[in-house]
């Protein structure tokens, strides 16, 4: 796994063809779904994309900062058994709950990011080690799937405003959380470490408290993905996060962002998440069988990063 991600640091995919792959998805999705358009199939479609574009922009502002987060499917399985362990249905629970859930992707976040910045770990062998930690945390909580959240959370979750699929609008709003960090000095200083952190260094930047800001802000996404996962499932799950966090690299190099860090944005990110859960719905309705669609996903994936790897490559090339 770490030779992969090594060999995919510095690519860079541009927004045209960021743009371009979302158009092919809906185009192939509205093809094979004869009712991709009709209110209630957008407003389910948004309701799966929502846990993907959380995740995804978390681990837009770790790569940012020139690191990479391998656990945060499992601080979102942590999240989120916590979470339903602690609501348990009851409405009143909801908010403790939601508290609990934060609060465990933030403490998550921040022993990452202690361990990368103060310990100097790699970012890649240390999140990786403690993705086990948290994932059997998780397994403690809640051995087995298990556990429900009150039906009015999971029925507003699915609900549309004014024609307005919530999940939809729950996607601007982490867009608009995005925005408003951008301008936040946290955010100026995640990108000076991330394009050059001895420069930042000189010019007085606080690197390693930089570097763990950005991955208590990753477990902060986390949290939102976990949050979003139960309000449209219902139940508890300790294996939910397992594909997610691969997912979230994927997205972020399909949206634009160099795993290098310092370049991109999560804006694209959101974009990228989308057309991978996108390309998720075209791989169920092409009735491709159940033991093969692990496969084609991942096929799917290898191709978007090979994609975003072409304009890397032909800088390196050598003129004619």
């Amino acid at each position: 796994m770490t030779g992969v991600l090594d060999r995919v640091r510095g690519v860079q995919l541009s927004g045209l063809a960021t743009v371009a792959m979302l158009a092919v998805a809906v185009v192939v999705n509205s093809a094979l779904q004869p009712n991709f358009w009709d209110s209630y199939a957008l407003t389910s479609n948004f309701a799966t994309f929502v846990p993907l574009v959380a995740i995804a922009v978390g681990q837009t502002i770790v790569v940012l900062s020139g690191g990479l987060d391998l656990s945060l499917g499992a601080q979102v399985t942590l999240a989120s058994v916590v979470a339903v362990q602690i609501v348990d249905g009851s409405m009143d629970r909801y908010p403790l709950a939601v508290a609990a859930a934060l609060g465990v992707g933030l403490a998550c976040g921040a022993l990452n990011g202690l361990v990368v910045a103060l310990l100097r770990l790699q970012p890649i062998v240390a999140t990786f080690a403690t993705s086990f930690v948290y994932s059997g945390l998780a397994l403690v909580v809640l051995p087995t799937p298990g556990g429900s959240v009150p039906f009015e959370v999971t029925t507003a979750y699915r609900d549309s405003v004014l024609g307005v699929p919530v999940a939809l609008l729950l996607i601007v709003a982490l867009a608009l959380v995005w925005w408003v960090l951008r301008r936040h000095r946290v955010l100026r200083h995640v990108y000076a470490v991330g394009g050059d952190a001895d420069a930042a260094y000189a010019s007085l930047v606080p690197v390693a408290r930089t570097r763990v800001w950005a991955y208590v802000l990753g477990g902060l996404f986390a949290a939102l993905s976990a949050l979003a996962i139960l309000a449209n499932t219902g139940s508890g799950d300790p294996f939910v996060g397992n594909e997610l966090t691969l997912a979230s690299v994927a997205a972020v190099v399909i949206g634009g962002t160099a795993l290098t860090g310092g370049r991109g944005g999560a804006g694209g990110s959101v974009l990228g998440a989308i057309v991978l859960a996108l390309v998720t719905n075209i791989i169920f309705f092409a009735d491709v069988p159940t033991d093969y669609r692990q496969l084609v996903n991942g096929a799917v994936i290898i191709l978007a990063l090979a994609l975003a790897g072409i304009p890397a490559l032909q800088k390196r090339r050598p003129a004619a």
